[in-house]
């Protein structure tokens, strides 16, 4: 069998990075960068002012002037004012552009009015280019703005949208087929027997895929039959990037999934795990490189391995810059006596200081997904022990 951290390096290793494409900006919210993006202009693109109030000379606040006469005002996006002779000021606002002659900005509350003319206070503390924000001072034309590799949410899109890119080169949204097996499975709006199930793996796999990728699904539940299972993995194959499938890896006489995906010639990069739960996880390559990745069916340990294997692999495959593990402490003592990987759902809290914590929520079979609802993720706990004690650090998956 294999271990965690190598079935995870064996999936990377195989996984080929996704085609990417030109959208429209507005289109490309929540998919992964492609193309390094520079700076149209200086950022800011001109000695912005800050502060809403008056705009001078300080060489005429050093030499004792109080008094200033207003020239004009000047809002934002509209062109310079020029300041030429000693004792003159603009009446300026915030994002506007510094006057030509201008070259510090004194704030509205240290100013009073008279008609055309401003008096500063006595006690205003004034220093040369205050309130100014100089031009070129974040980034100058041309330099790096965002690199390849970042998710696109709204920190990037302001950016993008300031280096005027109407187009972007994404990753294109990946196109999954979700494939449930088993006799036992009705979806919703289908009359059902006492010893059937409603399907909720593929849409909780769905879930997840559109959530964490931005993945185009298409869900299929299958029947017990070799034959179908067969046509319909093999069609799903060739009209798609990834195949995802719930159910039927493991080793009993209804279990027709490796077979099926050998018959396809599927090389098999791994089948079984040492963990728990998800043991029975199955990963291959297609012949044309296309990642398969065979999910046991019990609810839990399709949700885990999706989340441990599936979502990274993915975010790989998409091009998205690697995450920095996410370490939490557990909150109280654990035990489990076998020699596994344990996944352990949790339900994250704060404690006195801020720090987050870990209390265990440890399902009550691998097919009780309804008390993962009081959870927010899960906690890798290694191998070879029997006993967490609390405070241990442990790495999270968040669902």
């Amino acid at each position: 069998m294999t271990e965690v951290a190598e079935a995870e390096a064996l999936i990377l290793k195989q996984m080929v990075l996704l085609p990417s494409k030109e959208y429209p900006l507005s289109e490309t919210t929540g998919t992964v960068l492609r193309k390094d993006v520079e700076a149209e202009r200086d950022q800011p693109p001109f000695d912005r002012v800050t502060m809403d109030g008056i705009a001078l000379k300080y060489i005429d606040w050093k030499q004792g002037l109080r008094r200033y006469q207003i020239i004009g005002i000047q809002g934002a996006g509209t062109p310079p004012l020029e300041i030429h002779e000693s004792g003159k000021c603009v009446e300026i606002m915030t994002g506007a552009m510094l006057p030509d002659g201008a070259d510090t900005v004194i704030p509205v509350e240290r100013l009073t009015r008279e008609q055309d003319t401003v008096i500063v206070e006595e006690s205003a503390d004034v220093s040369e280019g205050q309130f100014v924000h100089p031009q070129g001072s974040d980034r100058v034309a041309g330099s790096q703005l965002l690199s390849a590799g970042q998710l696109i949410g709204p920190v990037q899109m302001a950016i993008l949208a300031s280096a005027g890119q109407p187009y972007v080169q994404v990753t294109e949204r990946p196109k999954i087929a979700v494939i449930s097996t088993g006799d036992e499975l009705i979806d919703l709006g289908e009359s059902i027997q006492p010893h059937q199930i409603r399907s909720s793996n593929d849409r909780a796999i769905e879930a997840s895929l559109v959530h964490h990728c931005q993945a185009q699904v298409n869900r299929v539940t299958l029947k017990d039959d070799p034959e179908v299972i067969l046509a319909i993995i093999s069609k799903l194959h060739d009209e798609n990037d990834i195949l995802v499938l719930s159910g039927g890896v493991s080793m009993g006489q209804y279990d027709f999934v490796p077979e099926a995906l050998e018959k396809l010639g599927v090389k098999l990069v791994f089948h079984r795990i040492e963990q728990r739960p998800g043991r029975p996880m199955w990963f291959g390559i297609s012949k044309t490189s296309k990642p398969v990745f065979a999910l046991p069916g019990n609810p839990v340990s399709t949700l885990v391995c999706l989340t441990r294997y599936v979502i990274p692999a993915l975010k790989h495959a998409m091009g998205l810059e690697p995450e920095a593990p996410e370490m939490v402490s557990l909150a109280g003592r654990v035990e489990f006596q076998a020699d596994l990987v344990y996944f352990l759902p949790v339900k994250l809290s704060p404690d006195r200081a801020g720090m987050r914590l870990a209390t265990p929520r440890p399902t009550n079979t691998s097919g009780d997904f309804v008390s993962l609802a009081e959870t927010d993720g899960f906690v890798e706990l290694p191998r070879g022990q029997e006993v967490y004690q609390e405070g241990m650090v442990a790495r999270l998956f968040r669902w």
